[in-house]
């Protein structure tokens, strides 16, 4: 079974819980990303504290940054297919979707392709400044 961080309650980086849970499925318009790399931000520490925009619901997943390969696609995804190379766009609710495990459900319009020169670690890197550049501008 595949780990995953989840965590129950909110609090520091010690409430981070690794699990065994059964490898998720996508479902409409998601897909199911086996993980690569992931990054790490200000908003993930906030939402696992409780201070961000909205608040978890337990037990909760979190995450937006990471690469990895498409495993597979849910119905009615298009434009992806198993074996895509794809990055995520922080796009989405951390109460629905997280990035922390071996595998990652994500909404498919929250996934993109990185350049093939760039490694996982670089690919998991490439969005959330530039969103949050455009956010404050």
């Amino acid at each position: 079974m595949p780990k995953i961080v989840r965590f129950h309650h909110v609090g520091d980086a010690s409430v981070l819980k690794l699990e065994e849970l059964p490898k998720p499925q996508p479902k409409e318009g998601e897909v199911l990303l086996k993980v690569e790399a992931i990054g790490l931000n200000r908003a993930e520490v906030m939402f696992r504290s409780g201070q961000y925009l909205y608040q978890p619901s337990f037990p909760s997943s979190l995450g937006y940054e990471a690469a990895g390969i498409v495993e597979a696609v849910g119905p009615g995804v298009t434009g992806l297919k198993p074996g895509d190379r794809v990055s995520s766009i922080p796009s989405f609710s951390m109460t629905k979707y997280g990035t922390y495990g071996e595998y990652a459900v994500l909404p498919a319009y929250a996934l993109a392709p990185y350049p093939a020169n760039l490694s996982p670690v670089e690919g998991a890197s490439i969005w959330m400044q530039y969103i949050t550049g455009l956010r404050r501008s």
